[in-house]
């Protein structure tokens, strides 16, 4: 949900929609549509769903699923998918950014392994709904990579890898690559090393997103568009256009939870940008690789993703965009310059062959932060409300397991999946201002400072150890 229109015209409104992402870009036609009407009235509904991106729509899909009786609206003051869901790096992963020896401190080891469990066959359910629903959302379940291209990375890998056998994790499901294991996949420069696991499938985000909202109505749910939402209370959502009466309500507006009154500090948004090169040829890729739908990383601390989209691009992206103080969010802050140099500049650094080609599109977005970085989602009885985000830009496939718990939860059934340890785990709040934006803004600087410092001396950082502490998750 955002709080900025694009554009006031309606008339071919949606078709502006395609300067957001390349995602948005590359959408068929009949996945861009028309935009759908906003609400204008008061209506009834038995749930009231606040957000179009992937939280509100898997939620409106399981509920349409379990109960198609039910009386669902979907309220977004943009378009569906406008979101995260739109703009991604299009990674259904099995990543969860809270480690698993702080799930298990809230709950217990085997809580935190039957979390792990069920992520990873998320990453398959996106696919087999995808499929049954005739979304072509182009998913490719290659895995992942994580190269390791100085010491102290390969060094990190092997850590990483023997964290996950401590917990029971084997061969199938983490490996650690030799550097020629490593060159079959993907053709990097420098490499020493990788981690890799099958847990990840690459996607097309904005297919996704634009097909499910569709699917939703075909099933009798219905979405306004172009509808901001003002508050919710229990039993009522208010609009600058109308208002929903429900029995149950759900929030799923993600980063832009932070601009709903009373929950300014419940989540912080955070920039994450993207480039994407023009298609790329058949010679870039004998040597280059990701012939399966591999994505891929590295070890550093400033998070890098990227992908090999069906149509032959590189799609690549990474944090170090500022946060804003006040956890504003405008339109203008999609783009910084700086952090896209840096994409550009660490794509040739990887594969130095790109030098000729050209970068056709470059993006951005909010993803949201809770302050323990540990995703949630749950279901107050008292208020009949219910949540699900905090994904800290891993959402895609955590979104499509929120939307299924948020179902369960809502139609009062009882499953392996309402069982889980961020079932209604609550974040404490971030710091008021300036506080946070001092802390968010000095951690993210700390993170490139860690890297620059790690590739000069070959030994790991200090600093990014005595930070991550205080920015949770780990």
């Amino acid at each position: 949900m955002s709080q900025d229109s694009v554009a006031a015209d309606p008339v071919n409104q949606n078709e502006q929609y395609r300067n957001v992402s390349m995602w948005w870009d590359t959408l068929p036609d009949n996945l861009v549509g028309n935009p759908r009407a906003p609400l204008t009235d008061i209506v009834d509904a038995d749930i009231a769903i606040v957000g179009g991106g992937y939280t509100g729509l898997w939620t409106a899909y399981y509920l349409s699923q379990a109960d198609p009786s039910l009386r669902i609206v979907v309220l977004e003051a943009e378009v569906a998918g406008f979101g995260a869901s739109g703009r991604n790096g299009g990674w259904v992963s099995a990543y969860f950014p809270t480690s698993l020896a702080t799930v298990a401190k809230s709950s217990n080891r085997d809580s935190a392994i039957a979390l792990q469990h069920m992520f990873f066959d998320t990453v398959k359910e996106v696919g087999q709904v995808a499929a049954a629903e005739g979304i072509d959302c182009h998913y490719r379940r290659g895995g992942t990579i994580s190269l390791a291209r100085t010491p102290v990375q390969l060094t990190r890998a092997q850590a990483s890898i023997d964290d996950n056998r401590a917990w029971g994790f084997g061969p199938e499901h983490y490996q650690l690559l030799s550097a020629d294991e490593t060159r079959e996949r993907l053709g990097a420069t420098d490499i020493l090393g990788a981690t890799y696991s099958p847990h990840c499938a690459a996607i097309h985000p904005a297919r996704l997103a634009r097909g499910l909202a569709q699917t939703v109505e075909r099933a009798g749910v219905t979405i306004y568009e172009h509808t901001r939402v003002t508050s919710l209370d229990p039993g009522v959502v208010r609009t600058d256009h109308g208002v929903v009466r429900a029995r149950k309500i759900v929030r799923a507006t993600e980063a832009w939870s932070s601009q709903l009154p009373g929950h300014e500090r419940a989540i912080i948004p955070v920039y994450s940008l993207m480039v994407a090169t023009e298609p790329l040829p058949q010679s870039f890729w004998d040597s280059a690789g990701l012939r399966q739908g591999e994505t891929f990383g590295d070890q550093r601390h400033l998070i890098i993703y990227g992908q090999r989209t069906l149509d032959d691009r590189l799609a690549f992206g990474g944090r170090g965009a500022p946060y804003h103080y006040g956890s504003e969010i405008k339109p203008e802050f999609d783009r910084h310059q700086p952090v896209f140099d840096g994409l550009w500049d660490v794509l040739r650094e990887l594969f130095p062959s790109l030098a000729p080609y050209r970068i056709t599109h470059k993006w951005g977005g909010p993803l949201g932060i809770p302050r323990d970085w540990y995703p949630s989602v749950g279901f107050d009885p008292v208020t009949a409300i219910g949540w699900g985000g905090g994904y800290v830009g891993d959402g895609v496939a955590s979104a499509n397991l929120a939307g299924h718990t948020l179902a369960d939860l809502l139609v009062g059934a009882k499953t392996s999946r309402t069982a889980l340890p961020w079932v209604n785990h609550k974040s404490p709040e971030w710091e008021p201002e300036p506080l946070r934006w001092l802390g968010v803004n000095a951690g993210l600087r700390t993170m490139t400072i860690a890297d620059a410092e790690e590739a000069r001396t070959g030994r790991s950082s200090k600093l990014a150890s005595l930070l991550a502490p205080l920015l949770g998750g780990h």
